[in-house]
């Protein structure tokens, strides 16, 4: 039997739509033949592991038989752990244990556990957004992901704890329509909050000409180079600088959150960038980190301070060729990466702040 099901993967800042399309022979064998298709990454290839897992865990035997698992479209490189939920349910679809043979209003992303439990798996905004755009109405994904994937409104966003929790989701709708109420947040009061800052600009006593500079830096978005001898301050002025930046807008919030989400160092419990990003990269850094790089590329230093704030601290210590990718940056507030596979763009609109000793 053939089963489909909706899921998404991330490439640079935007999700793209992929179908997870099982296929079930239900002829047992002595052997257990689970073959994933569709350009799979070593992740996608070891779900078959721990689906396995999960499914028999979660009170369910699956004999061993023929199944086939295509990832479409299938010249697309796929990542991650985010496809296993998919695909257990195609699976338990395609076996039957579902009430219904039409998932075309949801989009299911999550990674298992062995014991059936759902994980988080970064890149939840720009999922949301992609559900949105394509018009499906359900979003279903870890609980983890929850806050980070309800700011985007239009999409219903169901979090699942576990296998079960899912399938007890799709079983239980009447007519179509889902009995359980999906998850909300209020954008509004998220951003309407106080600022709250760890470091305060406020704190700072004296330094008056130094603060001066840094007020007329922040208020035109000027980068700043502060020259001064060990212990004068010039690190504990950079920190404090973002609490006198202006706050952020909604589309600037949403834009920083999903350059947040895709690299893994989003906040899972705030679910939206409230504050504007403060990065302050080592200088041992390399042109790869602070650009963004890799087989996939992913975002770097000068992206995660997008809509924020950079600061090299002991800037001549930098290698010369770290400092001399930062040009094409400060100009296009662009960065494009090119791999062999793929050519991404990433934004990196940033203020840049340095300090050195004489």
């Amino acid at each position: 039997m053939l089963f489909k099901a909706h899921s998404a993967a991330v490439y640079g800042i935007d999700a793209h739509l992929i179908d997870v399309e099982v296929d079930y022979s239900g002829v047992v064998s002595e052997q257990d033949h689970f073959h994933t298709v569709g350009l799979p990454d070593a992740a996608v290839r070891e779900s078959r592991d721990r689906v396995r897992a999960a499914i028999k865990n979660s009170g369910y035997l699956i004999p061993p038989t023929h199944i086939t698992i295509n990832l479409a479209p299938a010249d697309l490189k796929k990542e991650g752990s985010g496809f296993d939920l998919p695909i257990a349910v195609g699976i338990l679809g395609a076996y039957g244990a579902l009430h219904t043979n039409d998932l075309s209003r949801f989009l299911l992303v999550g990674e298992l556990g062995l014991d059936g439990s759902v994980r988080a798996v970064p890149g939840m905004l720009p999922v949301a957004i992609l559900a949105r755009e394509k018009g499906i109405a359900n979003l279903i994904l870890p609980a983890a992901n929850a806050a980070e994937a309800a700011v985007v409104e239009g999409v219903n966003v169901y979090p699942a704890s576990s296998l079960l929790d899912v399938l007890e989701l799709l079983n239980t709708m009447v007519v179509g329509a889902i009995q359980r109420e999906p998850y909300r947040v209020s954008t509004e009061s998220l951003l309407g909050e106080l600022q709250h800052f760890p470091v305060d600009f406020k704190d700072v006593r004296g330094q008056q000409t130094a603060k001066r500079a840094l007020e007329v830096a922040a208020a035109g978005s000027h980068n700043i180079l502060m020259i001064g001898p060990p212990g004068s301050g010039k690190t504990m002025l950079a920190k404090r600088l973002p609490s006198i930046l202006a706050p952020l807008s909604f589309d600037e919030a949403l834009e920083t959150t999903k350059i947040h989400s895709v690299a893994g160092v989003l906040d899972a419990a705030a679910g939206l960038v409230t504050h504007r990003p403060f990065r302050s990269p080592h200088h041992t850094i390399s042109d790869a980190g602070l650009i963004g790089g890799g087989v996939v590329p992913r975002p770097g230093e000068v992206s995660l301070a997008h809509n924020g704030l950079l600061f090299l601290d002991e800037l001549p210590e930098f290698p010369r060729n770290v400092l001399e990718v930062l040009r094409q940056p400060l100009e296009d507030h662009m960065v494009t990466i090119a791999r062999a596979s793929m050519s991404l763009s990433f934004p990196a609109r940033f203020m840049l702040a340095a300090a050195m000793n004489p």
